[in-house]
């Protein structure tokens, strides 16, 4: 089996995934220690995620990071929960000086915190919080295609023990939560997410890498299950991460509110030997 740390994205979902964890919380909570067994514990991970946005990239290389809780409405328990980290400021040095290698912009600040794209589920996947962690902010405006090449920046890291970690929703369209009415948690799923969900799995075990890249365009239903596609953009910096030779491996697939994809994928060499591992830790008995 590939030792090496697969990059990975996952659909962090609604800030109440923290509390209410249901199938997607189940998978983090396997996730760890799979990784952990399959390949090797990270030593640190480096995080994109869709609620860290700016102009060009940039590192958040803070010593320490705070939890970061940015929303608002949700029951008081929810701001009650804390998931603070050792923050990467050398790691910070190494990926700074391999995007910019790439030919890419990238800026590094001593600011810290985590939003709630990566703690929410890093809460349950390392839920020691003993693991470093280097958030890298992206722009939302670059096309998929700068995005992979960001992606490809980082692919050296695995062999350095290092996880790359994008996380987003493969599925995120807030106007069909927050309508006239609000679907249960438990809603059967609407038919235009299950195109698009079916469509970038399908893509995906294809290797389509020209399709995903242009999936505004080709997907069905690709601008209402994503009005603005913040949250789908880490994907494509995990694949990258990963490279064009293998297929990304859908590792995860479940639903929330009908309409919330709570999706995860695996990209590299070592990404079908995490998936079996995780269809094995799924089948044994509780």
């Amino acid at each position: 089996m590939n030792t090496l740390l697969p990059p990975v994205f996952v659909s962090h979902g609604s800030p109440m995934t923290a509390l209410e964890p249901g199938a997607a919380g189940a998978f983090f909570t396997r996730l760890g220690p799979v990784l952990d067994a399959c390949a090797q514990r990270p030593r640190a991970i480096v995080a994109v995620s869709a609620h860290s946005l700016t102009r060009e990239p940039v590192l958040l290389a803070a010593a320490r990071h705070d939890t970061v809780h940015d929303f608002g409405g949700f029951p008081e328990a929810l701001y009650r929960l804390r998931y603070d980290t050792a923050g990467a400021p050398a790691l910070a040095e190494r990926v700074a000086a391999a995007v910019s290698a790439a030919g890419l912009p990238i800026h590094r600040v001593d600011e810290g915190g985590l939003d709630h794209g990566i703690w929410s589920p890093l809460r349950f996947i390392y839920p020691e919080a003993d693991i470093p962690v280097l958030p890298l902010a992206f722009p939302p405006d670059w096309r998929p295609q700068r995005l992979f090449a960001l992606g490809e920046a980082l692919a050296p890291l695995a062999a350095e023990g290092v996880w790359v970690l994008g996380t987003g929703s493969i599925t995120h369209n807030l106007r069909l939560l927050f309508g006239a009415s609000r679907p249960p948690l438990d809603a059967p799923e609407i038919p235009a997410s299950a195109a698009f969900r079916d469509w970038f799995a399908q893509r995906s075990a294809a290797a389509d890498w020209e399709a995903l890249f242009d999936y505004r365009r080709l997907a069905p239903q690709a601008v209402l299950m994503h009005p603005t596609d913040e949250h789908l953009l880490p994907w494509y910096v995990a694949a990258g991460a990963g490279g064009r030779g293998t297929a990304p491996e859908r590792i995860h697939a479940s639903l929330t509110y009908g309409c919330l994809g709570m999706d995860a994928y695996a990209f590299g060499p070592a990404a079908a030997g995490l998936n079996a591992a995780l269809a094995a830790a799924e089948a044994q008995p509780a």
